[in-house]
Formats: C-alpha cells, sequence, structure tokens
C-alpha cells in the first residue's frame, strides 16, 4: 500500500491526540517551545538520514511511500517522522508531568 508509512504517522497523531485535548499536555498550546523541541531532532535526523541515502546504506521502499521525495532523496514521511515521533513523545511525558503534579 502506497501511504503504509503514512497512515501509521496518521496512526500516532490520533492515538495520542486525546494526552492534548483531554489531559491538558499543551503541547500544541505552546507552538513555540514545540518547534524548539522538534528543530534539534529534525535537523539531526533527517541529515543524517540524507548521509545514508546518499551513501546507499539506507533506502525507502517506494511501495509503502507516497514518492514524494525531498531534497536529498528523503521521503516526505521520513521528515513527518521525525515530527510526529518526538511530538508524540512530548505528549506523552507532559501529559504524564501534568498528572503526576509536575506542572509548575
Amino acid at each position: 500500500m502506497k501511504a503504509s508509512y503514512l497512515l501509521l504517522l496518521a496512526s500516532c497523531v490520533l492515538a495520542t491526540l486525546p494526552l492534548e485535548l483531554c489531559l491538558g499536555a499543551r503541547v500544541y498550546r505552546r507552538p513555540r517551545r514545540w518547534l524548539l523541541s522538534l528543530l534539534p531532532v529534525v535537523v539531526v535526523f533527517c541529515g543524517w538520514d540524507v548521509w545514508a541515502i546518499a551513501r546507499r546504506h539506507w533506502t525507502y521502499d517506494p511501495r509503502q511511500t507516497l514518492g514524494v521525495l525531498l531534497p536529498g532523496r528523503l521521503p516526505v514521511e521520513e521528515l513527518l517522522f521525525f515530527v510526529v515521533v518526538p511530538t508524540c513523545a512530548l505528549l506523552t511525558y507532559e501529559a504524564v508531568r501534568r498528572i503526576l503534579g509536575g506542572d509548575g
């Protein structure tokens, strides 16, 4: 399926959305903080992937991705992975922190 990777990422977002909406994780409500948290992850790991792709150490199955490639032949889904997974981790961390009373 062409959109397998994208569907998996969407599932991760949907599964953690209640942490923001119901438990008040406040990750999306603080966009500057959220983006500053993502920036090093996106830069380092996208750079690493582009390097690995260029050296032919790493590939992506075109049957599992949409075929939209960013500079360095990086699939758009891989960039989204480096946004979605850390965001899910932040949502989880902030929700647990809020529940345990570390909100301050």
